[in-house]
């Protein structure tokens, strides 16, 4: 097997698994995104470029109808999707009433991604008008979606295509106590979460802005956390992962390595090293690291998950 058809495995693998996935990042390949400089495509793709909408814990009215439009987009009924996205005149409703009047609405795209530049969710569409029209500079603009507004799900979403050959999304910290969250809503238990100030209430509060696409977010109340307590595993490794981006792991793996030295029997460094290794396709060190979590504290929600992440993997038939 060669080793980007084991990369788009073990891709597919987190995918199932990662609380964050790019919609339509699927059909989009390494092949077609990557080459000097800009994804060169002559000619124009069929059918429609994904949406890829973003709204969070919002639960307006607004809110509820645009989901709706978005999944009768994603439904290839895109003529009532268009009806309902011209009712609203935020940006989300805007690019959502454009791609729906696909094509022909290349321009109306490329105005508004003129009109803003520093719009994370703007410049991630403009990419994939861009790229679907075959016109180029698909990536320059995906580059300003994540380099403008970096603390938003589609700035994630923008560098999961600039990197087509690594895992989507980013990797969740996962701690190695349970907990419950209180709260009735999702905006209720965000709340919560958000007025916790102990060690262990700034790592769940982290986790909930990890999986709301808020990766700097995240990485200040891991910091938080590694305040409060600094010589714990779970605030030391969340710190750790919460520094991992698609452009330099390295910033992640530099402090996960000597925590493992450190604490060569927790299986929440070797869960996580594993971990980041399988989101840079290193199949076989993220298996040994798995195992090691597993030995490390057999029985252990940690070690759970390993096993978890080395039956997907197996699944997805890397051997």
């Amino acid at each position: 097997m060669s080793a980007r058809a084991r990369t788009a495995l073990v891709v597919a693998a987190l995918a199932a698994l990662a609380a964050v996935v790019v919609a339509g990042a699927a059909v989009l390949s390494a092949d077609e995104v990557e080459g000097p400089g800009e994804a060169a495509q002559a000619e124009p793709r069929e059918g429609f470029p994904p949406l890829a909408l973003s709204l969070g814990l919002r639960d307006d009215a607004e809110a509820r109808q645009l989901r709706r439009a978005a999944a009768l987009y994603e439904a290839g009924k895109r003529e009532q999707a268009g009806r309902i996205f011209s009712r609203f005149d935020s940006l989300e409703a805007k690019l959502g009433a454009a791609f729906a009047a696909w094509p022909g609405s290349e321009d109306r795209v490329e105005q508004l991604g003129a009109l803003y530049p520093r719009s994370a969710l703007v410049q991630l569409h403009l990419g994939l008008a861009r790229f679907w029209a075959g016109t180029g500079g698909a990536l320059t603009a995906w580059r300003e979606a994540r380099d403008a507004e970096p603390d938003t799900p589609y700035a994630v979403r923008a560098d999961d295509l600039i990197h087509p050959e690594l895992a989507p999304g980013l990797p969740i910290f996962t701690p190695s106590f349970a907990y419950r969250v209180e709260g009735d809503t999702p905006a209720g238990q965000l709340a919560a979460l958000e007025a916790d100030g102990s060690a262990r209430g700034r790592l769940l509060y982290g986790i909930a802005l990890q999986r709301l696409g808020k990766p700097v977010s995240a990485r200040r109340a891991f910091a938080a956390a590694l305040r409060l307590d600094p010589d714990g595993v779970d605030p030391l490794v969340a710190d750790a992962v919460g520094r991992y981006a698609k452009s330099d792991p390295s910033a992640a793996f530099s402090r996960l390595g000597p925590l493992s030295k450190r604490f060569p029997r927790s299986a929440s460094v070797r869960f996580h090293l594993g971990l980041l290794l399988l989101w840079q396709g290193d199949v076989e060190e993220a298996r040994r690291q798995l195992r090691r979590a597993i030995e490390a504290e057999p029985g252990s929600r940690l070690a759970k998950e390993a096993q978890r992440y080395l039956e997907e993997v197996a699944k997805a038939g890397t051997g």
